[in-house]
This record gives structure tokens, sequence and C-alpha cells, in this order.
């Protein structure tokens, strides 16, 4: 059984480099393939990768960032991290019943969530078995009499919760909350509890909406755009070419973080040549370095500056037909 800890898991092998000034860019590009050739063959590389966010594929589960229109996207429409979660999907790599017997559940607990990924997916379904110190293979039919067991031994439905993870496939996610409300709950949790629905909740309070309200085009032709407390060159690294399209536009970009993100300060298009063998775009015009926190204090001011405006020159800052039809508050704000 080969040992990935040598593929630079563990925290004792991390190390601290120059802050980075670009992001992206044909390094990219290598470290996706020499990973996805990694976990797969050439051949079944190609295949996945080829098909992420086609019009004929299928999403990627990496980010929410949306697809272009079927006639605008690249041939090859993902990131580095998205090709990197597709790999450990399309893995070729193997946990039987012999790394159970290796490793104990004390030995496994103490390893990183990166090591247990690496070493690939489950070809059976395992059990532990009460005062056991190992996971043990069991078949399929003793697998799910245990499982029906445990749901027909609570005293009501909703005892039961449905945990899966918000990266799971359309498919397997539809057949999972078939199943949940078959047995008579709506309990279906997911990671996504622990990210978004706070600022889910927040949105729907004061917007309306618990998601994005505009599309690609809006970001493409918008005058100004504010990316605040966030590095999409880590979260959703698509969003930076959408964000040099904006620039290419004539847009301006601004920055609000605590510390400054190499994807903000210029980004390179592995799929142009300007971002293979120039020097990339520079995304971010100003870059706002504020204290963790302070962003509520940095809109205040600026809601401060367009009231001001707005009062030395009537009718030209804000647009109160708007406010007036599709807001509340306003004066008591003001």
């Amino acid at each position: 059984m080969r040992d990935f800890e040598e593929d630079g898991a563990e925290e004792s092998e991390l190390s601290v480099s120059a802050p980075k000034t670009w992001a992206t860019g044909a390094p990219a590009v290598a470290h996706a393939l020499k990973y996805a050739l990694g976990q797969t063959s050439p051949k079944r590389t190609a295949l996945t990768l080829l098909n992420i966010n086609q019009a004929k594929g299928f999403d990627c589960p990496g980010c929410a960032w949306p697809e272009p229109a079927p006639g605008e996207r690249h041939r090859n429409e993902y990131c580095e991290n998205g090709a990197k979660h597709i790999s450990d999907e399309a893995t070729s790599r193997r946990v039987t019943a012999d790394f159970f017997r290796q490793y104990s559940v004390d030995e496994l607990s103490r390893k990183s969530d990166y090591w247990l990924n690496q070493q690939g997916r489950l070809t059976e379904p395992m059990v532990l078995r009460e005062g056991a110190t190992h996971y043990e293979p069991v078949g399929w039919d003793e697998a799910l009499d245990l499982l029906a067991r445990e749901l027909r031994a609570l005293d009501h439905p909703d005892e039961a919760l449905f945990y899966t993870s918000g990266r799971l496939a359309n498919e397997p996610a539809f057949l999972l909350q078939l199943f949940a409300r078959a047995f008579g709950t709506n309990n279906l949790p997911d990671c996504s509890n622990m990210c978004h629905e706070s600022s889910g909740s927040a949105l729907v309070e004061t917007l309306g909406i618990g998601k994005g309200s505009v599309s690609l085009d809006d970001l493409y032709n918008a005058d100004l755009v504010f990316v605040v407390g966030q590095n999409p060159g880590t979260n959703h690294p698509r969003m930076l070419s959408a964000l040099e399209e904006t620039k290419r536009r004539g847009g301006s970009v601004v920055a609000v973080n605590p510390l400054p993100e190499a994807g903000l300060l210029r980004f390179k298009h592995p799929q142009k040549a300007r971002g293979v063998i120039g020097r990339g775009t520079d995304i971010a015009d100003q870059f706002l370095q504020i204290r963790p926190g302070g962003d509520l204090a940095l809109f205040q001011a600026l809601n401060l500056l367009l009231l001001d405006a707005e009062d030395k020159e009537p009718g030209t800052v804000l647009d109160r037909a708007f406010i007036d039809e599709h807001t509340t508050g306003y004066d008591a704000f003001a």
C-alpha cells in the first residue's frame, strides 16, 4: 500500500514563501495536469476534463460560478481547483479491505483529511462493529439491512438526518432526497448550512433573494465592480476571466480585503497568449486594505459620501425613482 504522505499532505512539509504578485498562467495548467495524471490515466483525464462545464457535459462541483452561454465557452471551461476536484472524483485509486486491515480507526483518526482523500475510493461497504478497532467489509445485503434496522428503530422519521456534501452531483442528490422524503422527513442538511446559509438569509431579508441576482453580461458591462472580503483566485478562479473582460470593456475593479490577493493584483489567462508569455492583466484598480471587520465602517463612509454628493447636486447621484419603488427605510437611513 503506497503511503501518500510523500505527496506533500502533511503540515510538517509546508513552507512559507514570498507573496505572489499574479495568479494562474501556465503553472496552473501544469499543476492541474500533474495532479490529474497522478489520479488516473491520460485518456480518462482527457475525457473528464474536456466535458467539464460544457453544454453536453457536466457541471464542475468545485464552485458555483456560472457558465457563459454555450457559444461563448472555452474548450477548457474550468480552473485549476475544478480540475483537481474532478480528478478526485474520477480517480483510479481504490481503498480495499486490505487498507482497513492495515490501519486501525485510531490511526486513521490521526491522518489529515488530504491524506485520507488521496488513498482513493471505497470498493465495498465497510462497518465498524461494536468494540472493534478496524473497519471490516460487509456485503450489500447486510449493509442495507443494517441501515434499514437503524431507521426502523427511530420513533419518528424526523429523528433521521440525511447529511451529504453540497458538492454531490445532481443525480445522486435527487435520489437521496427522494429516499429521505419517502422515509417521511425533509431533514436534508449539507455543508451549505455551514457556509452560505447565513449570507443567504441576510440576502433574502435585504434583497428578497438568497443568491446572486446578476448575469455574467452584467459583470462584463459594469462600470465598477467591488470585490469584498474574498479571493477569486482561490474561491472561484474563473471569476478572474470575467473580471478581465470587465477591464477589457473599460470597467474598473476595487478590491476590499485585509490582505492583497495575488489574483486581484494580476491575472495571467492560461488560454491566451498574453497570459502565457505576456504580462497578463492588472485586475484591481484600487486596493482598500481594511482591518478585519472594517467593511461595515467602509460602506457607511461610502454611503455618507453618496448622500453628501446628492445633497450638493440633487437628482444627479441617487436613483430616487428606483429607491422609492424597490426599497424601504431610506429616510431613516439618510
